[in-house]
Formats: C-alpha cells, structure tokens, sequence
C-alpha cells in the first residue's frame, strides 16, 4: 500500500473511529443527564486546550508571542462569530435569543463554535498523521492509534455541548462525522504540501484551543451557575475534574 493510501485510511479510520466510540458513550446516557454532564465536557475541553494542543502549539512555535496574540485573536473571532449568529436570528430589540437560555439548549449556537474548533484540530491530526507515515510507516500507524486515542475524551465533550445546544442525537452525529473528514483533508494536502503546511500547524492548534477556551467559559460554565446549590456545585466540581482527568490521563498514557 502507498504512503498516500495509508495516510486516506489512517485518518478516515482515526477520525470515524473516535466519533462512533464517543457516540456510544455519551448517547447512552439519558436526556436528564446531559445537562449535568455538560460539567464533564467543560472539563475535557478545557484540559484538551490547556493540556494537550496548547502546550503543542506552543512547543512548535518560533514566537511564544505570536501564539499567545493568535489565541487572544481566536477568542475576540469567536465571540464576534457568535455575535453573527445571534444578530442573524434577531431583528428586534428583544430577542430570546438575548435573555438567559435554559439549561437544555442555546438555539445552537456553542454546538456550532464547537464545531468549527473541531475541524480545525481534526484537520491538523491529518497533517501530523500524514507527517508521521512520510517519516515511517510504524510510526504513522501509531500516531493514528494515538490521535483516535485522543480524540475519543474529547468527542464525547462534542457530544454533550451539540445535545447541549439543541441539536438531535443523529444531527450530532452527523455534523461530529463530517467534522472529523477534516483529517483526511489536512492528512491528503499535508503528503503533497507539508513544507508549505508545516508553519500553520502551531496557528491552526492556537485557533482550535481558543474555540474550546472560548465555549467553555462564555457559554457553558455560565449555565452551570444556575445550580448553586451545594449538592449541584460538588457534582459539577467532580465532573469537570473527570473531565480534566479523562484528558490528562490520555495524554499521559501516550507519551
């Protein structure tokens, strides 16, 4: 098999696999619940940005100043993004749209920033695929198996903050399977153009972590705040732990 055809498979297998591996996880737990394991995915994407893909941005980067400027600019293009949605399903003073959402949705809108951070990051996994099966066959397999090892914590964040935003339990699946086609394309462009690639990597995994910083802290965690019983409080405070845990301890187990 090519160097090209092993880089098709490894990523489409990497992407696909983790996405069918957090579906079974997170759609088995039942409706009531999704809002209370939002907690959960406040921490795996926090840990995912500030555990893993930011201190590889960082460590792939010539300027630590330019990557603290490109995360600072990723956050303000998020906010003004979201900003685009609300003004596209608003044309009035008042607007639902405006006011507190309850807990079970927010018309959308964290599912889609989510997303977009998503694709970013799959689509560098393709490019760092690619980069690994350009150097050794062995070891573009092991990184596949290490990338699906990875993303399977932090699809099922995915999962939650798309049933979160509203969406269906297929529409989930769906947009997460679409998502991860991103690591075909970055894997397929990087085996014909990594030079050229190569010095977006650390910009692309900068934007990706200030998306999940981003959903995090503006949209999630606010909702949280509307339990501030005790009970609620530990339980969330366990859950974004695991969270946090569930990223650190992948990570861990891979290095």
């Amino acid at each position: 098999m090519s160097v090209l055809a092993w880089i098709i498979v490894a990523s489409v297998a990497g992407g696909v696999l983790s996405v069918v591996a957090a579906a079974a996880f997170a759609f088995s737990a039942r409706a009531a619940h999704v809002p209370i394991l939002i907690s959960y995915a406040v921490g795996a994407l926090l840990g995912a940005a500030f555990l893993e893909i930011l201190p590889h941005a960082f460590a792939s980067a010539k300027s630590f100043d330019q990557m603290a400027a490109t995360v600072l600019a990723g956050i303000l293009l998020f906010f003004v993004l979201e900003k685009l949605v609300l003004w596209r399903h608003c044309h009035e003073t008042e607007c639902e749209a405006h006011e507190a959402q309850p807990a079970q949705h927010d018309h959308g809108r964290s599912g889609m920033m989510i997303m977009i951070g998503d694709t970013f990051h799959n689509f560098v996994d393709g490019i760092l695929i690619a980069a690994a099966f350009l150097a050794d066959v062995q070891l573009g397999l092991v990184t596949a198996i290490a990338i699906i090892a990875h993303e399977v914590p932090q699809e099922v964040g995915d999962f939650l903050v798309l049933m979160h935003s509203g969406y269906s339990k297929r529409y989930a699946f769906v947009l997460n399977v679409l998502s991860s086609l991103a690591m075909m394309v970055g894997g397929v462009l990087a085996y014909f153009t990594l030079q050229a690639m190569q010095q977006w990597i650390p910009s692309l995994l900068a934007l990706a972590a200030a998306s999940m910083i981003y959903v995090s802290v503006a949209d999630l965690i606010p909702g949280l705040h509307r339990r501030p019983e005790i009970r609620a409080t530990v339980q969330q405070v366990v859950l974004i732990a695991a969270g946090i845990g569930t990223i650190w301890g992948v990570g861990v187990w891979l290095h």
